[in-house]
């Protein structure tokens, strides 16, 4: 099988982030690496980390813990987004600055090729044929296999495929969430692109994993997304009673619902959870044995979708980063 084989027959992978940024505290060395490693025991093939995450900890986390079966898995890393010491997060999607971080992700990972390597978000100040070019320069020395986006438009992508051919696109994709139903969908299925999945379970919120947001960490993203407002949590989590009767008529857990829908809209997609917890690891695999009828995703799309959602996915600053399209 080969590596994007790999990729493409294993519909849910592991989202490495939540061990070491953005979510709550991140959790000890030991602990992740050893999370990675069971996840692996209970059948992942699929690891995505990246440059940004804990200023390049996760890699490191994520390289020792698969060294030991590095050939057998799928791993994936971006790059272009960072954490500059001085300013905090930062976004350079210039050929030389994508060149320098793959190498730096090399090393951490500690492997000799990156399966896939993702510009993690369009610097508006780079021309896109430049960034992946460069990617292109990259395959070509052997130091990445496929380049893929992320969070990019239609239009985007297609100028990058010119360049050369985009291997996947990630974007984020949930009941919740469905910008890539515009038109990224579609030109994936054009242009033979795998489409990945990120924030599936809806940053926790499908997964039941959030009763308050006033207990989520002080430096938990979520805080600055509108949808975990206050104000708006409270409508959004109202809707989760008659979800979880619905995944209770699916013979399902409420995550494994969320994932099973996003099968049940097109099996060829890739979706990467993330989680810092075993348990929740098993019960995410555990979603590719349901199988939902056209009438149980029928009721979840009434219940759950851009009416009956409060607050848009990202805040005004936020948002500046992201080139996938917005519903009008």
């Amino acid at each position: 099988m080969s590596k994007l084989s790999m990729l493409r027959n294993n519909p849910i992978g592991l989202g490495c982030m939540n061990m070491s940024h953005a979510y709550n505290t991140p959790v000890a060395d030991d602990e992740a690496i050893k999370g990675f490693r069971e996840a692996f025991e209970m059948g992942y093939r699929h690891y995505d980390t990246a440059t940004l995450y804990g200023g390049g900890k996760n890699e490191k986390l994520v390289g020792e813990a698969i060294k030991g079966f590095r050939d057998e898995v799928f791993l994936a890393s971006k790059c272009v987004l960072y954490v500059d010491p001085q300013t905090g997060k930062a976004l350079d999607g210039r050929p030389e600055t994508i060149k320098a971080q793959c190498e730096a992700s090399l090393r951490r990972l500690q492997t000799e090729q990156i399966d896939l390597y993702y510009l993690h978000r369009l610097d508006a100040n780079v021309p896109i044929e430049e960034s992946a070019g460069a990617m292109k320069d990259l395959i070509a020395e052997g130091k990445i296999a496929n380049y893929g986006l992320s969070e990019m438009s239609a239009e985007t992508l297609r100028r990058a495929h010119k360049e050369h051919p985009v291997a996947a696109i990630q974007t984020e994709y949930s009941l919740w969430t469905r910008n890539a139903e515009i038109a990224v969908l579609d030109t994936c299925r054009e242009l033979d692109v795998t489409f990945v999945a990120f924030s599936p379970l809806a940053r926790g919120f499908l997964s039941l994993t959030i009763d308050d947001v006033d207990a989520l960490a002080d430096k938990d993203i979520r805080r600055a997304m509108p949808r975990f407002y206050p104000e708006n949590f409270g409508q959004n989590k109202a809707l989760l009673k008659e979800y979880v009767a619905i995944a209770e008529r699916a013979g399902c857990t409420p995550a494994q619902l969320a994932l099973a829908w996003i099968r049940a809209k097109d099996p060829s997609i890739v979706s990467i959870p993330g989680t810092r917890f075993v348990s929740h690891m098993r019960d995410n695999l555990g979603a590719t044995e349901v199988t939902l009828g056209a009438d149980i995703v029928a009721d979840l799309e009434q219940l759950i979708n851009r009416s009956t959602i409060a607050g848009e996915r990202y805040s005004a600053a936020q948002q500046v980063e992201i080139d996938t399209e917005e519903f009008a």
